[in-house]
């Protein structure tokens, strides 16, 4: 009998039951009211007037009307920079123990996002929130005692000018409890191998001496991971390696893409649990399994805001036009887009993190991400998003039982006129040509999406799809980012993006 499981099952369990469905919005009234009154007299806190914020009737209308939105460069242009400069209170009082680095999924330059101490117990107490809905899954007592694989990047952060720096994945997995740190794998040694490649080897070269029941990363990467450590032990699959295997919490992007491919990794099914881990902080997490929507985390430092997601909102960039509208949550409606804003105890304010996401039960304020507010293809009037896009895919591996898990897109001038250029990713061997592919998807765009089938009779001329092997993808985030953690590949791409991403395939096929 697993003594040492059930034990900690049976806290869980207690833990569990004293959750109640949150007040969500009496929570985020309290989180705005504590950054501000935090920041206030931050040189961002008092050339917007926070105390006077504060002040307000309507804190959250005042707060609207004060302060606009940023992205990540208005952010680092106007404020941040002086982080940097070594001044303090700045947009946060002190300065950061440590710095995010992102290239995110649309440039090469390394995004430096502040992370506080206070972030650091924020993401810490998402994650325990977390485990203690693991108590809504009924995993069995001997699940507990079993080690779980973080596949992030480098814990190997590096010290710069009295800080730390590397991706969330790594600064997480440096700060996780001391007793945790039994159940962490591949543990500490092999976390802080920089190079990728060679941290998979020697996890692959591991695996057998461990008794994983839990994996958590990115899908793309957990999915390569596990195709080297199957075909470095030889084996069908990776419950013959890992046989007590149970559950995966996804991350980072829309899991359902790479949902067949990554079960024909498995021997049984597992539990998969969505959860929200961006650089700027952990904002959702799946409570319990009835869905695979995501409760926002709304009483834990983070305050959320939402922009109805609309073409004549969005400027080119991606960034958000100052005269948008928004919403709180106490205003949000069910089934709409929306770009989701942030503001943290990181000194993040009205900040556009890039994704975007729909309801799908409000009053728990359940969320499922859409897409980004870049990935977004409209050059000719299509008005497709991710949350679009992956559905098509996800319809051409049902129509013709295939593994298609990655994909980017392009809307590219050929011989005059706008074609939506396709670019798959499968290490399968397809009987079906990339016509009937090309054909296919066309037609379920056409019938989910009322302005795509206009734009296909006006403007848009055609589709074309190319099938790529998925080391292709790969290895364009490693030449151009970097292998693993939050790494992520860029569903939409530019003209200038996707003459270099050709040229990259020409090169490497």
């Amino acid at each position: 009998m697993a003594i040492i499981g059930s034990l900690i099952k049976g806290a869980i369990d207690v833990a569990g039951n004293f959750v109640s469905h949150s007040k969500h919005i009496e929570n985020q009234q309290k989180v705005l009211k504590s950054l501000l009154e935090k920041a206030k007299d931050t040189a961002f806190g008092k050339y917007y007037g926070f105390q006077q914020i504060l002040e307000a009737d309507d804190i959250a209308k005042a707060f609207q009307e004060k302060v606009p939105y940023f992205d990540y460069h208005q952010m680092q242009e106007q404020w941040w920079y002086k982080l940097h400069e070594g001044l303090e209170d700045i947009t946060w009082p002190g300065n950061p123990s440590y710095y995010a680095l992102s290239s995110g999924t649309t440039g090469k330059t390394s995004k430096r996002i502040p992370v506080t101490d206070e972030m650091i117990d924020s993401i810490r107490n998402a994650g325990i929130k977390q485990v203690t809905a693991l108590s809504n899954f009924d995993m069995p007592s001997d699940f507990f005692e079993k080690e779980i694989m973080m596949l992030g990047s480098s814990t190997n952060l590096q010290e710069k000018d009295g800080h730390l720096e590397g991706e969330i994945s790594g600064i997480s997995a440096s700060n996780i409890p001391f007793w945790f740190q039994g159940y962490y794998k591949p543990g500490k040694e092999i976390a802080q191998i920089d190079d990728w490649d060679e941290r998979v080897k020697h996890i692959a070269e591991n695996a057998k001496n461990w008794d994983i029941g839990a994996l958590s990363g990115i899908p793309s990467w957990m999915e390569l991971m596990l195709k080297e450590v199957i075909d470095y032990h030889n084996v069908k699959n990776i419950h013959e390696v890992w046989p007590n295997l149970q559950v995966y919490t996804s991350g980072g992007v829309a899991f359902e893409p790479y949902e067949k491919s990554f079960q024909a990794l498995m021997d049984k099914p597992i539990t998969v649990i969505d959860t929200y881990l961006a650089s700027e902080g952990f904002l959702a997490c799946q409570m319990r399994p009835e869905t695979s929507s995501m409760e926002l985390v709304t009483d834990n430092g983070v305050y959320f805001e939402f922009v109805p997601f609309e073409p004549d909102y969005i400027n080119p960039d991606g960034s958000l036009k100052q005269d948008a509208p928004v919403k709180t949550l106490a205003e949000v409606e069910k089934d709409v887009d929306y770009v989701l804003l942030i503001s943290t105890v990181s000194g993040t304010w009205r900040y556009l993190i890039g994704d975007t996401i729909a309801f799908t039960d409000v009053e728990r304020a359940e969320i499922k991400i859409t897409g980004r507010t870049k990935f977004f293809l409209n050059v000719v009037g299509s008005q497709l998003s991710v949350n679009k896009m992956n559905k098509a895919i996800q319809e051409l591996e049902e129509q013709f039982d295939i593994e298609l898990p990655e994909f980017t897109v392009a809307a590219v001038k050929i011989n005059g006129e706008f074609h939506h250029v396709w670019h798959i990713g499968t290490d399968q061997e397809i009987s079906v040509s990339e016509e009937e592919l090309a054909e296919a998807l066309d037609k379920n765009l056409k019938d989910a999406n009322k302005n795509y089938s206009v734009a296909r009779s006006k403007a848009l001329k055609g589709v074309k799809v190319n099938l790529l092997p998925m080391e292709i993808f790969y290895e364009w985030s490693g030449a151009y980012k970097k292998k693993g953690g939050q790494v992520k590949m860029e569903k939409v791409m530019g003209e200038e993006k996707y003459e270099e991403f050709t040229e990259f395939v020409k090169q490497n096929s």
